[in-house]
């Protein structure tokens, strides 16, 4: 019986690695460069897309109905707009940054050609003990900058460093594991679901699994700024899935601890068909795994050996798996691709 720990596990390790490697959109050469590696690790045949993205086989039988499974690696960050005449640095944001999250934090100014310097994003007059409308102001991209961590008090001293306009700023993003198991860090969107997908691989690898359709990954690297998976679709994929965050708030169903499957974004509404395709085969994955618990409890209650615990959990897989698995083939025969 397969040990899935091993892959929760996998997907663990290579969120903290592609967290730790810095990709705001536009800036991700060596996320990917990280990303054809391990996937030649794992002997997935996977290219670079003339738009930067990685495109990965995972197999499959029927290469005229694949399925593209996408998640992106570009993350939002920051871009140097002005040197001020103090030396200090007026940004732009990538995709969604808000000057109201990015105050406080450490940042990474990438130059072109002299290397990595480190900094603070703060506040205009940050002190709260000499600024009296502290509290007050108004947090946009001309009320926070940049503090250099270099001996800078001067627009020529920045340009002396390297420091240019146009150069990336890199928000650290604080990834922690917790003793319990909770992920917290900037930047789970998206490259948790990048390291899913490379677990999914690595398990098709390691149990041998051949898909009945052809299964693609395609890590895009533009998605925060509107454009990540408009390009490099292989041939024959009839479908594209989007496996990215799930939002959280006030209306919504969905919590921290859920896989959600979204109708709608702000750009209007899903393919319908395979919403609805979705949504079946979560309620046929919930029946099974209450299925699993009602048998462990009946066994326990009977105080079972382990051999027949054993025994039984594999009749489970093997009489009720297929069905599913059946099912969701007939729901995909009969549903038009997207």
């Amino acid at each position: 019986m397969t040990d899935y720990r091993k892959y929760t596990d996998y997907i663990i390790e290579q969120a903290e690695k592609l967290l730790s490697i810095d990709s705001p959109s536009g800036y991700c050469r060596q996320v990917t460069d990280y990303l054809l590696e391990e996937l030649d690790r794992l002997g997935i045949q996977a290219k670079r897309t003339v738009k930067g993205g990685v495109v990965a086989s995972f197999g499959g039988k029927n290469k005229e109905d694949g399925i593209l499974l996408e998640a992106h690696c570009d993350t939002l960050g920051g871009m140097v707009a002005e040197i001020k005449a103090n030396g200090r640095l007026r940004l732009t944001n990538i995709g969604g940054m808000k000057p109201a999250n990015a105050e406080a934090e450490n940042v990474r100014i990438i130059t072109k050609a002299d290397g990595i310097y480190e900094g603070v994003c703060q506040l205009v007059n940050a002190s709260v003990h000499v600024n009296g409308d502290y509290e007050k102001t108004e947090r946009n991209w001309d009320t926070v900058e940049v503090l250099i961590d270099e001996p800078v008090s001067s627009k020529e001293d920045a340009l002396k460093l390297g420091i240019m306009p146009g150069d990336y700023v890199c928000f650290e993003p604080r990834t922690r594991v917790t003793s319990s198991g909770y992920i917290k860090s900037r930047f789970l969107d998206d490259k948790l679901s990048a390291a899913i997908l490379l677990a999914y691989g690595k398990y098709l690898k390691d149990e041998k699994i051949e898909p009945q359709r052809a299964v693609y990954a395609h890590f895009t690297i533009y998605e925060e700024v509107g454009h990540g998976g408009s390009a490099s679709v292989p041939d024959g994929v009839t479908e594209a899935w989007s496996v990215d965050m799930g939002c959280v708030g006030e209306g919504l169903m969905c919590t921290e601890r859920e896989v959600s499957i979204c109708a709608k974004d702000s750009g209007g509404p899903y393919n319908y068909e395979i919403i609805s395709r979705l949504v079946q085969l979560a309620r046929i994955t919930l029946a099974l795994q209450w299925t699993y618990i009602l048998i462990m409890v009946q066994m326990w209650k009977l105080h079972f050996a382990q051999e027949m615990i054993s025994a039984m959990l594999s009749l489970v897989l093997v009489c009720m798996l297929p069905m599913a698995m059946n099912e969701a083939t007939e729901m995909g025969q009969k549903t038009p691709s997207a």
